[in-house]
This record gives structure tokens, sequence and C-alpha cells, in this order.
């Protein structure tokens, strides 16, 4: 049988940037930890797994992701369908996005003691802006509204693991997450390991900038959660 929870201590909201004026120097008591990784990397196998052992030890749980926003889910959808769609406006649509998913659900999951379990948060998306030409700083600046997270772990997998996994499970490839939009091949398996090395190369820029946890994936599922599973127990309890 699990424990009970230990009470997390509050500590005041951190951003990346500016923030939110009127919450600075406001406490909450919830943690937000963020599973990063591209389509095929076991993400939502691994939030569910994560999900059900964090319940099991006594925690409440909100989990939250990209385009999950009752403002902006549907627009972004409507926006991605009618191509093309300029590198800036899909950058300042998926960050309205995530601001509206901060002020109504993560920061009052936050507030009242929860933990937030992100399926994918601002590095993928200051990421794919990378790659596709906008400057770092730009992305930075833009998101500079949003809470740091406490915890981020990155999914890591071989772009040609990864080809085939999303192949079998979807079959077919989604046009942004192969990089079609950017031209850089017309055969579509190269145009896709490509892109998944490009955006590798900046997940690597990120882990010496944001203090990312590479995780690799390239393993069986088991042995994954085995990994996250400790990494997230020991950061609740203050192991390094």
């Amino acid at each position: 049988m699990s424990s009970p929870r230990m009470a997390m201590a509050a500590r005041p909201i951190e951003f990346f940037g500016d923030g939110i004026s009127y919450l600075k120097g406001r406490e909450v008591q919830g943690r937000l930890i963020v599973v990063e990784g591209p389509d095929g990397s076991g993400r939502s196998t691994q939030l569910d797994l994560i999900t059900a052992k964090l319940e099991s030890d006594g925690h409440a749980v909100v989990t939250t992701g990209l385009k999950r926003s009752e403002l902006m889910s549907s627009s972004i959808l409507e926006a991605k369908q009618s191509l093309p769609l300029g590198k800036r406006t899909l950058a300042l649509l998926y960050a309205a996005d995530c601001a509206n998913q901060l002020m109504h659900k993560v920061i009052p999951a936050l507030e009242a003691g929860c933990i937030v379990l992100a399926d994918r948060y601002i590095f993928t998306l200051m990421a794919r802006s990378t790659v596709r030409g906008l400057p770092r700083r730009w992305s930075r600046d833009l998101f500079g509204f949003a809470v740091k997270p406490d915890l981020v772990l990155y999914l890591d997998v071989d772009p040609d693991e990864l080809f085939h996994r999303v192949f079998q499970k979807y079959s077919g490839l989604d046009y942004f997450e192969s990089g079609s939009d950017l031209g850089l091949s017309d055969d579509l398996y190269t145009s896709f390991v490509k892109y998944q090395r490009m955006m590798m190369k900046e997940f690597r820029f990120m882990e010496r900038e944001y203090g990312l946890l590479p995780i690799d994936a390239n393993r069986p599922v088991v042995q994954v959660s085995g990994d996250l599973q400790r990494r997230i127990d020991g950061y609740l309890h203050g192991r390094a």
C-alpha cells in the first residue's frame, strides 16, 4: 500500500520572463512536471502510467498539453488545415493556447496543491519556431509569460526508430511533424528524419539552457517508465 503524500512546501510562482504582473509573488503548493518528446516517443503511454502512480501515492493530478484550451484548440486546427500558414502566426496561436491554459487551468491547479502533468510545453513550441527560422530570442521573449516548470523530462528517440513507430501507429505522417512545410526533401522519409534531427539539436541546446533531463526512449516501455518514475519520485522526495 502506498503511503499518504506529504504536503509540498509553498513557493512563489516563477516565470521565464516578465510573467503575469498580478501573479508575481503569489505562492503555490502544487508542482508542474513536463514530459516532452516527439509524436511516437511514447508520451501518452508514459503520462498515463505516471498519472496512475502519482494518484496511487495520494497526489491530485491535473493534465494539460498543446492545443487543449477551449479558446484556441479549434482555431489552431482550422488554421493548420488552411495552408500555407506563416511561422510567426503559428507560433502566436500556440502561445495564446498556452497562456489561456495557464490562466484558467494550470495556475489554479498549482494553487490548489495539485501536480500538473504537461504533455509537452513551451520547449516543443520554441524548438519548432527555431527550426523554421525564427530567432531564439524572439521565441524566448514570446513565452516570457510562461510559468517555469519544476521538472522537465525529454523522451529522446532516434529519428529512424521514430519514423517506423509513427508510420505504424498513425499509418502516415503529420504535415508539420514531418517538416513538409520546410521543403527539406521530396522524399517523405528523408524529410521526416531531417526535421526530427533538427528538433533533436534544439532540444540538446535547451538541455543546457533549461536543465531538461533526457530519457532514452528507444528502450521498452517498462524500462522507460521505471526511469521516469525514479526521476519524479526523486524530485518529489528531495533526492538529487
